[in-house]
C-alpha cells in the first residue's frame, strides 16, 4: 500500500474493554489495547486490568463489538459522492419516477450548471426502456444533463449535452434514441465531468469517504482512469485523503503500460497500480460485457472487447518487470478468457513465479467457468468482486436471466469454486454501482441467489476485511492482532454465532468450544450490525451518537 494514501496514526495508548473482540489471537477476548496507531495486545477482561493505569483512555465497550474494519475493494469515490449530494435514481421504480425525480432535481438547481445523476436501470421499471432523449430534453428544460445506467456502462443524455461535444453523433457507440455506449458514452462522460468544479469534486469526496467511515470502512481501493475520470480528480482524492480523518485510499489507475516509462507514470501519479476498470469489456445489463455466445435477449450481439490476448500479456509483462501490480475489468466469459491467455503468455516469457509474486487481479470476474477458475488460482489472481451483484441481479426473474437466460445466469459469481481452488477474494461494491453496504456484502455472499455459490459468514467477512489488504500486497493487515495497524469499528449487534463447517448457510453453532470468535448473525430477517465507531491507524474517523 502506497503510504502517500496512509492517514496519520494516533500515538495514544488506548484500552478497549467490557465488549467481544473478534481476533484469532484469542477467540473469548473481550478486551483490546491500541498504542501509536497499532494493536498491541488482545485478551481477556481480567487480565486488561494491568493496563489500566498505563492508558490514556479507557473505553467501555458495554457489550458492543469490536472488528476489523472493512476494505472496499472497488469503488468510484467522487462519483459515489455525486449520487449521494445529487441525482440519485436507484429509488425510481418506474419510467415516470425517474422523469420526475428529473424535473424535481431541476427545479431544485435553476441556472445553465451541468447536471448529474445517476442509477437507473429500466429492467426493474414495468416500461422496460430508459428515458427518450426527448423525454429528458422536457424535464430539464433543455439543460444539459448526463444519466449514466447503473452499471455506468452506458447512458441518456439530453441534447443540450451532445451539443457540447463536436462529432459525438460519428463515434461508435452513438444512438439516436437509445443509451450511448463505447466512444461516444466517453465522449459526453468526459464533457459532464469537465463541468465539476474542483469545490464540487471536493465536496462530493469528502461526503463518499464520510459516508464509507459510517459504516466501518476503513480503506477503499479507488479504481479510476482515464476512461472513467481524469487525473485531477484521482489525485485530488489522494491528496484529500493524506490531509483529512478518513478511510485510507488506496489509487488503482487503469492506464495500460507496455514500458518502463508507462510504469514510472503510474507510480507518478500515486497509484498503487495500473489495475482497476482497464477495460477488456463492458457490462452484461448494457449487452457490452464479451461473451462466446450471444445474449439471450439481443442474439445479434455478444458484446465489446476492448482488449485482446495480446494487449493483456503486453500490459502484465511490462507491470511484473517493473515491479507493478496490473489488473483488468473483465466480466464476459470471452473477456474473461483473453485475460486468462494474455496472463498465461506474460508467465511463458517471464516466469510463473514472477507473474505470481506480482498478485494481479481481476475486477468483476462475473462469468467464470471451471477452467478460468483453475488459472486463476495457476497464476495467483486475485479475485476483486462485488457479491450485491447478485443480490440485484442474480435469481432466476433477474438481469442476469434477462440477459443471459436462466441456465447461463446460474453460473455467475461461484465464489464457493473460487474459495475452493484456492483464489483469494477481494469484496468491494462498485459504488456508486451498487451501495456501500459491508455487511449486506457479507450476507450476499453467504445467500448467493444460487445455493452452490454460497460461503460461509467468515470467509465473505475474510475477503472484506483482510482480503482487501491482501490484494494490495499486505498480509500482515485487516485482522485485529498484535503489531497489525490499528483498524476496526465498534459495532452494535445481536447474537453472535458461529457458522457450522458442515452446512454453510443454514445451521449455526455457538458452541465455545469451537474455538472460533463469533460473528452476527446475518440470516434472513435479521438486523444488520450498526457502526458506533470506525478507527483508522488508532484515530477515530467515524463516532455515532453512541460511539
Amino acid at each position: 500500500m502506497t503510504e502517500s494514501t496512509a492517514p496519520q496514526s494516533d500515538h495514544r495508548t488506548v484500552l478497549l474493554r467490557g465488549g467481544e473482540v473478534h481476533s484469532p489471537a484469542d477467540p473469548f477476548a473481550t478486551a483490546m489495547v491500541v498504542e501509536k496507531g497499532h494493536i498491541a495486545w488482545v485478551g481477556s477482561e481480567g487480565a486488561a486490568d494491568a493496563f489500566a493505569t498505563g492508558v490514556d483512555e479507557v473505553v467501555d465497550l458495554e457489550g458492543a463489538l469490536v472488528t476489523p474494519a472493512f476494505t472496499d475493494a472497488h469503488i468510484h469515490t467522487t462519483s459515489t459522492g455525486l449520487a449521494l449530494t445529487g441525482l440519485d435514481l436507484s429509488g425510481a421504480r418506474s419510467l415516470a419516477d425517474a422523469l420526475r425525480f428529473v424535473r424535481e432535481h431541476s427545479a431544485a438547481h435553476p441556472g445553465g450548471q451541468m447536471l448529474l445523476g445517476h442509477g437507473w436501470d429500466a429492467t426493474r421499471w414495468p416500461e422496460q426502456r430508459p428515458p427518450s432523449r426527448a423525454e429528458l430534453d422536457e424535464a430539464t428544460g433543455g439543460r444539459p444533463l448526463y444519466l449514466p445506467r447503473v452499471d455506468v456502462h452506458s447512458a441518456v443524455v439530453t441534447t443540450a449535452l451532445l451539443d457540447l461535444v463536436p462529432g459525438v453523433t460519428d463515434l461508435a457507440g452513438f444512438h439516436p434514441d437509445a443509451p450511448l455506449t463505447a466512444a461516444a458514452h466517453h465522449a459526453v462522460r468526459a464533457a459532464a465531468h469537465a463541468a465539476v468544479t474542483p469545490a464540487q469534486r471536493r465536496e462530493a469526496q469528502s461526503a463518499a469517504l464520510a459516508r464509507a467511515a459510517s459504516l466501518g470502512i476503513g480503506s477503499v481501493h479507488e479504481c479510476a482512469g482515464p476512461e472513467i475520470s481524469d487525473e485531477d480528480d484521482f489525485t485530488s482524492l489522494l491528496a484529500l485523503a493524506r490531509t483529512e480523518p478518513g478511510p485510507r485510499v488506496v489509487g488503482y489507475w487503469a492506464e495500460q503500460v507496455t514500458d518502463e516509462k508507462g510504469a514510472e507514470r503510474i507510480r507518478e501519479l500515486g497509484a498503487a497500480g495500473a489495475a482497476g476498470d482497464l477495460f477488456v469489456d463492458g457490462s452484461l445489463g448494457s449487452h457490452t460485457a464479451c461473451l462466446h455466445d450471444p445474449y439471450a435477449d439481443a442474439p445479434a450481439t455478444t458484446g465489446s472487447a476492448h482488449l485482446d490476448a495480446a494487449a493483456v500479456a503486453a500490459h502484465v509483462a511490462a507491470c511484473t518487470e517493473a515491479g507493478l501490480q496490473a489488473g483488468f475489468h473483465a466480466i464476459g466469459d470471452a473477456a474473461l478468457g483473453a485475460v486468462i491467455d494474455g496472463v498465461r503468455t506474460a508467465a511463458d516469457r517471464l516466469g510463473i513465479a514472477r507473474v505470481r509474486a506480482a498478485r494481479h487481479r481481476i475486477e468483476h470476474a462475473e462469468m467464470l467457468t471451471p477452467e478460468t477458475i483453475a488459472a486463476f488460482a495457476e497464476f495467483g489472481l486475485t479475485a476483486s468482486v462485488q457479491p450485491a451483484f447478485d443480490a440485484a441481479w442474480g435469481g432466476d426473474d433477474g438481469m442476469y436471466a434477462q440477459r443471459l437466460g436462466a441456465e447461463r445466469a446460474r453460473t455467475l459469481n461461484p465464489y464457493a469454486a473460487l474459495l475452493r481452488a484456492g483464489v483469494p477474494l477481494a469484496f468491494g461494491s462498485d459504488s456508486p454501482v451498487t451501495p456501500l453496504d459491508p455487511w449486506g456484502t457479507v450476507r450476499a455472499a453467504a445467500f448467493h441467489r444460487t445455493p452452490e455459490h454460497r460461503i460461509s459468514v467468515r470467509a465473505a467477512f475474510t475477503a472484506h476485511t483482510r482480503g482487501g489488504w491482501r490484494a494490495v500486497g499486505r498480509d500482515d493487515a485487516g485482522v485485529l492482532v498484535p503489531g497489525a495497524p490499528a483498524d476496526y469499528a465498534v459495532w452494535r449487534t445481536g447474537e453472535l454465532v458461529v457458522q457450522a463447517p458442515d452446512d454453510r448457510v443454514a445451521r449455526w453453532s455457538t458452541d465455545p468450544r469451537s474455538g472460533t470468535p463469533g460473528l452476527p448473525d446475518l440470516g434472513p430477517g435479521a438486523e444488520l450490525p450498526v457502526c458506533l465507531r470506525t478507527v483508522v491507524s488508532g484515530r477515530t474517523v467515524f463516532a455515532g451518537p453512541n460511539g
